[in-house]
């Protein structure tokens, strides 16, 4: 068995010390951006050759690496203070804040890609490029000549309409400058037949000053070989600094037009060198460009040289077959640098432990995971899930044993098979999940052990293993904004409604006076009985005063309200009436009576509700009860220092939602049918079940700090269906308070009755 495969695979990231050229960004510190055309000083500053460096020193270097760190030289950071000073005569511009802090900044991305491609090898080689390294680069571009009818799935093709390779070039360098000159600071361009070693290429241009002009690869001499200048062999790829395309680009037409030559790599080197000065060089300030000459027939998994272990490129790559391969034997490379890496820190550790306070008894296990979770009291401890292959005896309707199937099932079958190693053994094991290091199991083996005699004997074992939460991946989401309007839809009962004046006055302190971007519908839900008597006496009169009240204290707000009668106030049939009332992009936030709305989760309702994409229910934060857990007990400060005390995150209650009213209506077009034949469906469902069920968008629960309820018994309809009432039924009675809340109380109970 090897532990070892259980420890967290990645590959430590060195430390970058960053240094700031301060020639053109003290002036930040004292301004903000503005509307309008402004001067830049960084952005003339780089067209005039001027140099602002992210420089990294050469202490803390790659253990395989002779030369990858480095460096800059002395002038990379002498700071240039650049005063500011502000016109009393022109008029105040407004300012215009950006969306993140890099793009305020001026920070741009490292590196992009460029694959030069042709018809013949787009659908081949160009696709075995990207699906190997691709989505390792920030950017990825393919470039070929004749457009092609039909371009590969998931691939940025961009088509020039000339296949000849020097005109190709030509386009693909004015492309790269005109589109993409300011978002990125290196440029790397190589054949659709070089394989890119991604992480390797990128660690590269992090270590290289963004503001120096620098054309890096592999140096071939030209034709003849008289002079001494280089160009970069395209094969092997090559690096252009963003300095140096801004340089090149008024040189391009004269270089088409006067330079001869068949090799598009040789005419971009003559054209450099003629017009630039500068040659192609292997090594930078000790950073070396490592490459690979792939021989004909070669076998990537018998090549075990240290230029092929260290290169950045290998070329030629003649069928994507070979390129697979390559980055498979590649990928194995890395793989087991990480666990010499790992095993290398290990003993770090371990030898390190035994001078801390605690001594070698200190050290955590496994070696560099966080020591196990520690409850403070008993009802803070991690329970162990107990399991077998086919079942386990922890389930979520509170059975005593279910059927252990998808992530769990594929989770315990990766345990049993490392841990065993194939074995045939059986088991009685448990496990658990530590929030603090992941999955922890505790397997208990019996082995069969054969002497060379061949006598057995029956060993029992217990084998600790852990999974750590090691694999953190970003997702991409589409692009939102915190300017959209939400749309609060309150539907308000009878019994409910004592509770729309204290639900006005958060809400005109949360929103109308903070002004923001939020508007109000507020739902009054007759029962028949109700609605026969509106006219004589109306059981919403003191929440439809409350409105006018509000109205007329906030002049330029407007609370409409809508009148509802039906027997049961399912949510999807609320929803169908607001629905028809707002436009298809109203972002809707779906509140109770019990709602405390606050611009925090109205900001997270705009960011986690993404239309066509995802939908957002938020998990409140229900008070107990204060006849059991006093909220006043730790004093008037105590109890507003700490919000989220002497309570519990409400699992059971769906009432609050966030979605578009797109996503609404196209979710309930694909219910239609079904809703029907069966009209208590509607009854039956709320909006988060009918959203699960039929809409295929992400449907996004997690706890909400900025929701804190107090605590309310809820009247439970016993007309809706079995489910949500059982729900209710449930959130009412955890409500109340915690188990030590619920013993002292009963307690106390007994001690009274005892006297």
């Amino acid at each position: 068995m090897r532990i070892s495969s259980f420890l967290a695979v990645f590959r430590p990231a060195l430390p970058l010390i960053l240094g700031l050229s301060l020639g053109c960004s003290l002036s930040l510190l004292m301004v903000s951006w503005t509307q309008g055309d402004a001067e830049d000083i960084c952005g003339d500053e780089l067209a005039n050759g001027g140099k602002l460096y992210l420089g990294r020193g050469d202490a803390q270097r790659d253990p395989r690496d002779d030369g990858r760190g480095g460096e800059a030289g002395e002038d990379d950071f002498q700071p240039r203070i650049v005063p500011y000073h502000k016109d009393p005569n022109q008029q105040h511009k407004k300012v215009l804040r950006t969306r993140y802090i890099h793009t305020e900044l001026g920070i741009r991305e490292r590196l992009l890609v460029g694959v030069l491609t042709s018809r013949a090898t787009l659908n081949t080689l160009a696709v075995a490029v990207n699906r190997t390294v691709a989505h390792h680069f920030p950017r990825t571009f393919f470039f070929t000549g004749l457009r092609s009818a039909k371009a590969p799935h998931g691939m940025a093709v961009v088509a020039h309409g000339d296949d000849r390779p020097v005109w190709l070039m030509y386009e693909t360098v004015r492309h790269l400058h005109r589109q993409h000159g300011a978002d990125y600071d290196w440029f790397l361009l190589a054949q659709d037949d070089t394989y890119m070693q991604a992480q390797r290429l990128s660690a590269l241009v992090g270590h290289l000053s963004a503001g120096q002009e620098l054309y890096m690869g592999r140096a071939e001499e030209f034709i003849g070989g008289e002079e001494k200048a280089r160009y970069c062999h395209g094969g092997y790829g090559y690096l252009l600094s963003r300095s140096l395309l801004a340089r090149l680009q008024p040189h391009l037409d004269a270089c088409r037009n006067d330079i001869l030559s068949v090799r598009p790599d040789e005419w971009l080197g003559r054209c450099i060198i003629d017009y630039l000065g500068l040659s192609c060089v292997e090594v930078h300030q000790e950073m070396t460009y490592r490459y690979f000459e792939l021989g004909k027939n070669a076998d990537p998994e018998r090549e075990d040289s240290a230029q092929f272990k260290d290169a950045f490129t290998v070329h030629p790559v003649s069928e994507p077959n070979l390129m697979y391969r390559l980055h498979k034997r590649f990928s194995q490379i890395e793989l087991d640098w990480t666990y010499a890496q790992i095993q290398e820190l290990q003993t770090q550790i371990s030898n390190l432990s035994s001078l801390t306070p605690e001594g070698a008894a200190g050290a955590t296990w496994p070696v560099g995971i966080n020591a196990p979770f520690r409850p403070r009291t008993r009802f803070e401890v991690l329970a162990w899930d107990y399991f077998t292959e086919e079942h386990i005896h922890t389930c979520a309707d509170g059975s005593p044993k279910c059927e252990l199937r998808g992530a769990d099932r594929a989770d315990v079958a990766g345990v049993l098979e490392a841990a065993l190693e194939r074995l045939n053994a059986r088991y009685q094991p448990r496990r658990r999940f530590d929030p603090t290091r992941g999955m922890e199991y505790v397997l208990d083996l019996a082995l069969e052990a054969y002497t060379q005699k061949g006598r057995s004997r029956v060993l029992a074992k217990r084998v600790r293993l852990l999974r750590p939460l090691s694999a953190v991946e970003i997702i991409p989401m589409p692009y939102v904004t915190e300017a959209t309007r939400v749309q609060l839809i309150l539907p308000v009962t009878a019994p409910e409604r004592q509770r729309v004046a204290p639900f006005l006055e958060a809400y005109a302190a949360n929103a109308l006076d903070a002004r923001d971007n939020a508007l109000l519908t507020v739902l009054f839900v007759y029962d028949p009985f109700e609605a026969q008597r509106v006219s004589r006496q109306d059981v919403f009169a003191g929440a439809k005063a409350a409105i006018g009240e509000a109205e007329k204290r906030y002049r330029d707000v407007k609370i409409p309200w809508i009148s509802v009668k039906t027997e049961v106030p399912s949510q999807v049939k609320l929803m169908d009436v607001i629905s028809k009332k707002h436009p298809v992009d109203t972002l809707f936030f779906l509140a109770s009576v019990w709602t405390e709305v606050n611009g925090d989760f109205l900001n997270r309702c705009r960011m986690n509700a993404i239309s066509s994409w995802q939908v957002f229910f938020p998990v409140h934060f229900q008070e107990f009860s204060p006849a059991l857990a006093p909220r006043a007990s730790g004093g008037a400060a105590g109890a507003s220092a700490d919000p989220l005390r002497d309570g519990h995150f409400d699992r059971r209650v769906f009432d609050e939602a966030c979605f578009y009213n797109a996503d609404y209506m196209s979710t309930r077009a694909k219910m239609a049918a079904e809703a029907l034949d069966n009209e208590e469906l509607l009854e039956s469902m709320d909006v988060y079940d009918v959203f699960v069920r039929y809409s295929g968008l992400h449907v996004f629960r997690a706890v909400e700090p900025a929701l804190v309820q107090k605590y309310a018994p809820r009247q439970c309809n016993p007309r809706f269906s079995e489910d949500i009432y059982h729900r209710c039924v449930l959130s009412n009675l955890e409500g109340l308070g915690s188990r030590s809340h619920l013993a002292a109380a009963l307690f106390q109970h007994e001690q009274a009755n005892s006297t």
